[in-house]
């Protein structure tokens, strides 16, 4: 009668398990064929109110009747690759409006910026702003990436992305 107990019980929690590892998959495959993209990583950041700073005012922008115009000085455009590494913010398709920072001092966290790391360029959020014996770091993630790319210094960062258009 105890091995029949103990082979209940451990049937018992093999069903448990069955059942919890065949609903992961149902929902997996939902997920991934059902055309809803979940994001994975980090992007409470963005719903949890921190976005990045407000780089464009409302002064900067002229409404006419066939075109808006945006008044940034020394801005260029970006385009980005099928990472899918700041999803949903955005991804290849999207046209972003950057600007060369001035100084550690205008970046902030939930700011978007590029940067240089083994000879890649990376755009990514800032997660952290902080002060170590060397200076000023940023420490990045991409809002679909589950883990950090850690410290960033102001001199691997070539722009911040101001704004973002689809």
């Amino acid at each position: 009668m105890a091995i029949y107990c103990e082979f209940g019980n451990g049937l018992k929690y093999f069903m448990i398990f069955l059942v919890g590892f065949l609903s992961s998959c149902f929902l997996f495959y939902v997920l991934s064929y059902s055309g809803i993209e979940v994001p994975l990583g980090n992007s409470s950041f963005i719903l949890n109110g921190v976005a990045p700073g407000d780089w464009i005012t409302e002064e900067n922008i002229l409404i006419l009747d066939d075109r808006i115009v945006i008044f940034i000085d020394d801005a260029s455009i970006s385009r980005y690759a099928a990472t899918g590494s700041m999803k949903p913010t955005f991804d290849i398709g999207a046209n972003g409006i950057r600007i060369v920072p001035e100084s550690s001092d205008s970046i902030n966290v939930g700011d978007i910026i590029s940067f240089r790391t083994g000879g890649k360029l990376v755009v990514h959020r800032v997660i952290e702003k902080g002060e170590d014996y060397d200076g000023v770091y940023f420490i990045t993630q991409g809002d679909n990436n589950i883990f950090s790319d850690g410290k960033v210094r102001f001199s691997d960062i070539e722009y911040v992305t101001i704004g973002i258009l689809w």
